[in-house]
C-alpha cells in the first residue's frame, strides 16, 4: 500500500492497452496513482489501493484539461510523474483526413497533452524535480499511415525536447517511447477479421513479431524512474525493430 512518500505519478490514456500495463507497472513499484481519462465509467472500474485519485474528461477540450490540472494540484500534489499515454486515430490516407480529423486528432495527440502539462510543468519547476513521458509512435519517426495522428506525434517529439532543454536546468527530465504496433484488444480485433493480417505484418519487424503493452509499460517506467536521472530529450523506439530497417527490402536485394 503506498503512503503519501510514494512517487506519485499522473497517467493519461490510462483505461487502454498500454494504459492498463502502465497502471499495473507503477503500481508495482509502490506509486500513487492520478488516473486520467476521456471515460469516467471506464476509470471508475478500475479498483485498485495505488489510485488517488481519477478524472475523466476530453483532451480537446482546454477549459476541461486546465480543471483537471487544477483538481489535480488541489486534491493530489504535484505530480512527480506525467505519463502522457493517451492517444486516437481514425483517419488512415490523406484522402479520408477532412478538416475535423485533423483539427480533432491534433487536438487528442498534441495539444491536450499540452494543456494539460503545462501548469503542472510549472509547478515541477518551481518544486525544482519532475519527469514527463510521452507514449509517442514510429509514426513520428517514418510514414505508416494516419497523417493526423503521425503529425501530432511529432510535435509530442518536439515538444519533448522543448522540456527538457528549457526545464533541465529546473531538474525536469523528459522523454519519449516510440511504440511501433502494440498487440493490444484493438489489434486482436483486426486480426480475428482478416486472420491472414498477422501473418503479413510480422516479416516486416525484425523480432518478426509486434511488441506487448508490458514491455511498452516497462520502457515508460525506466524513463520516469530514477535509473534513468541521467537520461533527457531522448525518443526512444519499442517496436521490434521497425524504425530499423525494412526486412523484405533486404531480402529483395540479397
Amino acid at each position: 500500500m503506498p503512503d503519501s512518500s510514494s512517487p506519485l505519478v499522473l497517467i493519461t490514456g490510462a483505461c487502454g492497452g498500454i494504459g492498463g500495463a502502465l497502471v499495473e507497472r507503477f503500481a508495482a513499484s509502490g506509486a500513487r496513482l492520478i488516473l486520467c481519462d476521456l471515460s469516467e465509467e471506464a476509470l471508475a472500474g478500475v479498483q485498485h489501493p495505488a489510485v488517488v485519485l481519477r478524472l475523466g474528461f476530453d483532451l480537446a477540450d482546454p477549459a476541461a484539461c486546465r480543471e483537471a490540472a487544477r483538481r489535480v494540484m488541489a486534491e493530489a500534489g504535484v505530480p512527480d510523474v506525467f505519463v502522457s499515454n493517451a492517444g486516437w486515430t481514425r483517419a488512415e490516407t490523406l484522402e479520408t483526413t477532412d478538416d475535423e480529423a485533423w483539427r480533432r486528432e491534433l487536438a487528442i495527440n498534441l495539444t491536450g497533452t499540452r494543456d494539460l502539462a503545462t501548469p503542472l510543468l510549472s509547478a515541477m519547476r518551481q518544486r525544482g524535480s519532475g519527469a514527463f513521458v510521452f507514449v509517442s509512435s514510429v509514426n513520428a519517426l517514418g510514414h505508416y499511415g494516419n497523417p493526423a495522428y503521425s503529425a501530432a506525434k511529432a510535435g509530442l517529439l518536439a515538444y519533448m525536447r522543448a522540456i527538457a532543454v528549457e526545464a533541465g536546468p529546473d531538474g525536469v527530465r523528459a522523454n519519449a517511447v516510440c511504440p511501433g504496433s502494440v498487440r493490444t484488444q484493438a489489434w486482436d480485433h483486426r486480426f480475428a477479421e482478416k486472420p491472414d493480417l498477422l501473418g503479413r505484418i510480422a516479416p516486416l519487424y525484425p523480432m518478426r513479431r509486434m511488441v506487448t503493452p508490458a514491455e511498452v509499460a516497462e520502457s515508460v517506467f525506466f524513463l520516469a524512474s530514477p535509473a534513468s536521472s541521467g537520461i533527457t530529450g531522448v525518443a526512444l523506439p519499442v517496436d521490434a525493430g521497425l524504425s530499423a530497417g525494412n526486412p523484405p527490402f533486404v531480402d529483395a536485394i540479397s
